[in-house]
């Protein structure tokens, strides 16, 4: 079962700052929920609280295992670009950008689709000009 509640409060708190209670908060809902939908959305948000690039591509690599969804494959397509080129694994971020180019399409207008497709341009810029530094915000949620 989605435990929807749970996971939004925990993403709340990495959002407002408090990335060590967000992180916590989403590794406990790691260790209950057995569901692969759930388990899928925990990982793509634990990703987002990790210090460590490595960390994250880490969560980021055990969402898309778990994906039963296509509508989170662009976000994990271009997390996984976003965190391949920080680590300077320029060719596997390019892979995982065309990965996630088709599915833009079938992004929702509004908020959602915009910072999707928002970051999609950041991180094609940046890859393009070598970039490996974090961006301001990260591209994916």
């Amino acid at each position: 079962m989605m435990k929807l509640a749970e996971i939004t409060a925990a993403v709340e708190l990495g959002r407002s700052g408090d990335r060590d209670a967000a992180r916590t908060q989403l590794t406990a809902l790691w260790d209950e929920v057995d569901d692969r939908a759930t388990r899928c959305v925990v990982a793509h948000f634990l990703a987002d609280v990790q210090d460590e690039t490595e960390d994250e591509l880490t969560w980021d690599l055990r969402a898309l295992e778990l994906v039963s969804d296509d509508q989170w494959l662009p976000s994990l397509h271009l997390s996984l670009a976003d965190d391949y080129r920080r680590l300077n694994q320029m060719d596997r971020a390019a892979e995982h950008l065309e990965a996630a180019r088709p599915h833009l399409a079938m992004l929702p207008e509004g908020e959602y689709g915009d910072v999707i497709r928002s970051g999609f341009d950041h991180v094609s810029e940046a890859l393009a000009a070598g970039s490996v530094q974090r961006l301001e915000t990260n591209p994916s949620t």
